[in-house]
């Protein structure tokens, strides 16, 4: 994990980014308000998951994801309202070989949850940028 500042919300981040290593499915919906709610773009159209077990649904396709490495490119945080703005090169290791992507993941928090989590994917497996 390389260009996560030591902040409150940069601890929280590697948390997050190590609770999917570790397939921690209910460590990850800790993080997540009960009534959060997750917009992702990874499939090229926005998806929407709402509440604790939707999101579950949407953390099964972490299940496959191994060798996660980020690099972050943009941070940006706020306090009051408390919200994060990342743009992350990402590798991983899949069935098919390695992948490098960029995502752009944005979080709105509220009592130290996550309360709205934008996943945006900017460009693709394939190399196609959104």
């Amino acid at each position: 994990m390389k260009g996560v500042p030591d902040t409150a919300l940069g601890k929280m981040y590697k948390e997050h980014i190590e609770l999917i290593l570790k397939k921690d499915i209910d460590g990850l919906l800790g993080q997540y308000a009960e009534d959060a709610v997750l917009i992702s773009s990874f499939m090229k159209k926005p998806l929407y998951f709402k509440g604790h077990e939707e999101l579950k649904e949407h953390f099964q396709g972490i299940l496959g994801i191994e060798g996660l490495e980020t690099d972050i490119a943009f941070w940006a945080e706020t306090e009051n309202p408390t919200t994060l703005m990342i743009v992350e090169a990402i590798t991983m290791q899949t069935p098919q070989g390695e992948a490098k992507m960029r995502f752009a993941d944005s979080w709105v928090i509220e009592d130290g949850k996550i309360k709205i989590h934008f996943a945006g994917m900017t460009q693709y497996p394939d190399g196609s940028v959104a």
